[in-house]
């Protein structure tokens, strides 16, 4: 069977579905290609997806304008009201920001994977010209008139343009012989979900420790917690096999009891995702568009991966709806505007995350001394941190 579109995107994360969503409400045709979905369990009512994101403004503005932001279940959506960064050691640096401050609503919000992808595959079920095919694709061809995807089954699909978002492992990537700058921190980030004894009054905390990596503990609605831990290889294996009440008291004494004491959610769940610095060497090739973790990965200490994804999609989008009537949707001109457009942002955002992550990784004292002296001395200068928060909520200063 062939099947034809203006758009056929590759991938079946949020990031994926979101741009399908976008290109079919700027009145395109759309095909997405979602691997053959595994069986899985259903998820209890009352459970805690350990894997959140925190969504800043621009992502906020385009699950917005997709009309998917509205149909999120509001009462698992926890906003970030003010953000406290604390070095190590006994003089320990400390940075604090607040939305008021930032003259904003909220500095962001911890959304679940699972609220995101139900309401985007809701959305998508409605959305005009878009056809969902499942199968496995196995050569991307791409040529003057269009490309075409072959898949496993003997379908083909044809588009103007194909859409790589299909991770950080990108089989479409692969099939553009797109090399890549890739670098293994050694970590892995621990996830979790814990019930607090303290509110946490819409504060998210994160703690850069030389020795035991970046603890970040993110609020949720309620008295409850996500736990994102940046750990060793060596000490994350060990927080993996300890109990998960282990680990809730590992945290709490990390943390100082900032929260009180942390107990495991019911039901108890814990995830590790091993942490790595990916650059492609280019975000387009002919008739393809890389977005999402398929054209960056970077470090989730400052946790704006996803944020990257949609703001690639945001710019995407944009450029292809207002590209001139004389070109298609996978001109080589529109493509090269979508690269220029998101290469200073992915830039910046990858020597933030990966120049913190060797900052703070470093244990020497008098580096230590240093980096906490930078803290104190950034969060007494007003200027410099609002530049910093706008940057960080996606907007400009």
């Amino acid at each position: 069977m062939h099947f034809q579109s203006n758009i056929c995107v590759i991938g079946n994360g949020a990031v994926g579905k979101a741009a399908a969503l976008g290109f079919a409400q700027a009145g395109l045709s759309v095909t997405l290609l979602a691997p053959h979905a595994a069986p899985t369990e259903p998820a209890q009512a009352a459970s805690w997806d350990v894997r959140v994101y925190a969504l800043n403004q621009v992502a906020h503005d385009l699950l917005s304008s997709l009309k998917v932001w509205q149909a999120l279940d509001a009462s698992r959506v926890a906003a970030v009201d003010s953000m406290v960064v604390k070095g190590d050691g006994e003089q320990a640096g400390n940075l604090a920001f607040d939305a008021f401050g930032a003259r904003a609503g909220a500095l962001a919000w911890i959304v679940e994977d699972r609220n995101i992808n139900q309401a985007l595959d809701a959305a998508l079920k409605f959305a005009p010209n878009t056809r969902i095919v499942s199968g496995r694709a196995t050569r991307l061809a791409a040529g003057a008139e269009g490309a075409t995807v072959h898949l496993d089954n003997g379908d083909v699909i044809g588009a103007s343009l194909v859409v790589g978002a299909d991770g950080a492992q990108s089989w479409v990537r692969g099939q553009c012989d797109i090399g890549i700058d890739y670098r293994s921190y050694g970590q892995r980030a621990i996830v979790t979900n814990f019930e607090c004894s303290r509110p946490h009054h819409g504060a998210a905390y994160q703690w850069f420790t030389s020795t035991e990596g970046i603890v970040a503990l993110l609020p949720l609605p309620g008295q409850r917690t996500s736990l994102v831990w940046s750990a060793p290889e060596v000490l994350a294996q060990t927080l993996l096999r300890e109990p998960l009440s282990q680990l809730a008291e590992r945290v709490t004494q990390l943390s100082g009891h900032q929260l009180g004491q942390l107990h495991p959610l019911q039901p108890e769940l814990v995830r590790a995702f091993p942490l790595s610095l990916l650059r492609p060497h280019a975000i387009v090739a002919p008739r393809v568009a890389l977005i999402g973790d398929a054209a960056h990965v970077v470090h989730p200490l400052a946790g704006h991966g996803m944020n990257l994804g949609f703001a690639d999609v945001a710019a995407l989008v944009k450029l292809v709806a207002e590209r001139e009537p004389h070109r298609d949707c996978g001109d080589e001109r529109v493509l090269a505007r979508y690269s220029r457009t998101r290469k200073e942002d992915i830039f910046l955002m990858q020597a933030a995350t990966d120049g913190l992550e060797r900052l703070f990784a470093a244990d020497f004292e008098p580096l230590r001394i240093a980096r906490n002296l930078g803290l104190n001395l950034v969060n007494k200068l007003p200027v410099l941190k609002r530049a910093l928060i706008s940057h960080a909520m996606g907007k400009k200063p």
